[in-house]
């Protein structure tokens, strides 16, 4: 399956986008709001700075505590992207995921956001997939 299948799939197509410089209280807040476990960081919702998860800012709560909550989203988000594109296999993508453990991916081509994919929307194209395939093979050793 392609990551631009799981895009059309979504229900929600817009990407979320911060700021980089809004406060880390900022981001947990649009987190919480949104019920969502990441959120790119850009200046202008097309172009991605940076993506800043629950980890990141669990991370820094531990080293500094509630202190770093008024830093600027920018200084805590993790600025290397891995990204993807909708030509992508959904199983590169994965591994890609899982060697870099990370849950959250985005979808970049040309330069521009065009979405985001999380380890729980390539789980379940994935599942979904071997359904379709058991189906399948099932049929042909029925008969149908």
């Amino acid at each position: 399956m392609l990551v631009g299948q799981i895009l059309k799939s979504k229900p929600e197509q817009a990407v979320i986008t911060i700021p980089p410089k809004a406060t880390l209280t900022e981001a947990v807040t649009l987190l919480s709001q949104k019920r969502i476990g990441a959120v790119v960081v850009s200046a202008d919702g097309k172009y991605a700075a940076g993506i800043l998860s629950e980890r990141d800012i669990v991370r820094e709560l531990g080293k500094r505590g509630p202190a770093c909550l008024s830093d600027a989203v920018d200084t805590v988000m993790t600025a290397k992207l891995v990204s993807c594109a909708r030509a992508d296999q959904t199983d590169a993508v994965l591994q890609k995921m899982t060697d870099g453990r990370f849950r959250h991916m985005p979808v970049i081509e040309g330069g521009v956001m065009v979405g985001l994919i999380s380890i729980g929307d390539v789980v379940k194209a994935r599942l979904e997939e071997l359904h379709a395939e058991k189906d399948a093979l099932e049929g042909m050793i029925k008969g149908f």
